[in-house]
C-alpha cells in the first residue's frame, strides 16, 4: 500500500514560509511552472462555480439528475448529452461561466512574468484577463475531438482570440495551457465522460497533450495553486501533465479538507505539500 503524508511529514510555518520564498526567486527564473486550479480564482469570489461538485449542483439547476451524477459534474454532463444534445451541454457550460471572472493579484502577478507555461486547470477566463496587455502569449485549449470534427485533440488562439496553429504556438513567449477547455474565446470545453474516455485512453502516451506543453515542462518543476486532487480524473490529469519534468514538484494545500487519496497522492508523486494559506502564498510569491 502506497503511504500516505502525515500530518507530521509537513512543514512548521516558518518553514514554509521560506520554501515558497524560495519558489518565488525559481518562478521569476521560469524554473517552474504554476499549475492553477479554480481554488485561486476563488479569492476574488465570482459568481461561477468553483468546485466539480458545485459545477454538478449547477447541472442539477437545469435538469433531474440520477442519483450517481449528483456532485459528479462529468457524470451529469453525459446524462445530459445522452438525454438531449451535445449542444445543450455546451450552452449549459457557457451559461455557468458567463460571469467575468477578475483576476486575482496572483493572477496579475503570473501573467506579468515571462513564463514559459502556465497550466489553468478550471474553465474560467481569468488568466486571458490578465493576460490580455500582452501581445506576445498564446493559448491551448483542451476540446472534445467530436467538437473540433479532426484528429486534434486541442485547439490553439493567439493574444487577440484569433485560431492559431501548433507552429504559431512555439513563437510564444508563454504559453496558458487549459487542459479542460475555457469558455472563452470559443466555448471549448472537455467536460462529459464521454470526452474524458477518449482522453484517458490515449493519456499514458501523451498523445492528448500539446508537443509544445511537453517541450516546456522539460527541466522545470510545478507549483499547484489552488488544486484539489481527491477525485481520480484531477490526479490522473496532475500527473500526466506533470510527467517527464523535474521533480519535486509543489502544492499548497488546506490540511483540513486533504482527503486519504489526496494524501497519497502527494506522497506518490514526490509533491511537497504548503500548508499555508492560499493568500498568504500568493503574498509571498508576489513580493518575491
Amino acid at each position: 500500500m502506497i503511504a500516505a503524508i502525515l500530518d507530521e511529514d509537513l512543514l512548521q510555518p516558518q518553514d514554509a514560509e521560506k520554501l515558497v520564498g524560495e519558489l518565488a526567486g525559481r518562478l521569476r527564473a521560469g524554473q517552474i511552472v504554476p499549475f492553477v486550479g479554480p481554488g485561486l480564482a476563488e479569492l476574488s469570489a465570482p459568481s461561477v462555480p468553483l468546485t466539480p461538485e458545485a459545477l454538478a449542483a449547477f447541472f442539477g439547476t437545469k435538469v433531474a439528475l440520477p442519483r450517481r451524477a449528483k456532485g459528479n459534474p462529468w457524470t451529469a454532463a453525459q446524462h445530459i448529452e445522452s438525454f438531449k444534445h451535445r449542444a445543450t451541454v455546451t450552452a449549459f457550460m457557457a451559461e455557468a461561466f458567463a460571469a467575468p471572472v477578475t483576476p486575482t493579484p496572483l493572477h496579475q502577478f503570473l501573467a506579468s512574468l515571462p513564463l514559459p507555461l502556465i497550466v489553468d486547470a478550471w474553465y474560467d477566463g481569468a488568466f486571458r484577463k490578465a493576460l490580455e496587455s500582452r501581445s506576445d502569449w498564446g493559448e491551448v485549449q483542451g476540446n472534445t475531438r467530436a467538437g473540433i470534427g479532426e484528429d486534434r485533440w486541442y485547439r490553439f488562439y493567439g493574444a487577440a482570440a484569433e485560431e492559431a496553429t501548433r507552429e504559431d504556438a512555439e513563437g510564444w513567449k508563454t504559453v496558458l495551457y487549459k487542459p479542460h477547455g475555457g469558455v472563452i474565446p470559443a466555448k471549448n470545453f472537455l467536460i462529459s465522460d464521454a470526452d474524458y474516455v477518449e482522453v484517458l485512453t490515449e493519456i499514458d502516451i501523451q498523445t492528448p497533450i500539446p508537443d509544445v506543453v511537453k517541450n516546456r515542462r522539460t527541466e522545470r518543476s510545478f507549483l499547484f495553486l489552488g488544486c484539489r486532487f481527491h477525485d481520480q480524473m484531477l490526479r490522473t490529469y496532475a500527473r500526466q501533465i506533470s510527467k517527464r519534468s523535474a521533480a519535486p514538484h509543489y502544492a499548497v494545500v488546506d490540511v483540513e479538507k486533504l482527503t486519504l487519496n489526496e494524501r497519497r497522492f502527494l506522497a506518490s508523486e514526490g509533491i511537497v505539500p504548503i500548508a499555508l494559506p492560499l493568500p498568504r502564498v500568493s503574498e509571498i510569491l508576489i513580493a518575491g
